[in-house]
């Protein structure tokens, strides 16, 4: 359920603005995708897993506010960020 260490380096890579990156809002949304990501997965086999929805929840809402803050101080970032993870269809 959780990012594995090779995946959160090819992540960081990507969306990384400057060498050493970890803490930008492009790099942020991008952890957070990829845990969202490997949630939906989890629940399609455990319906039921209630506690683990909640928490779903709440890392949706972070990657909202998140976005929010992108496009509120650069709408170029934001929508290059959107266009690379697939966001808006």
């Amino acid at each position: 359920m959780s990012i594995t260490a090779d995946r959160k380096t090819e992540l960081l890579k990507e969306f990384a603005t400057k060498s050493g990156d970890t803490g930008s809002p492009e790099v942020q949304v991008a952890l957070l995708s990829e845990r969202i990501k490997n949630l939906t997965e989890h629940f399609k086999d455990h319906k039921k897993d209630n506690h683990s929805r909640r928490g779903l929840l709440a890392l949706v809402s972070q990657r909202r506010r998140l976005l929010d803050y992108l496009k509120g101080k650069d709408e170029g970032r934001y929508q290059t960020l959107i266009e690379k993870l697939g966001l808006r269809r």
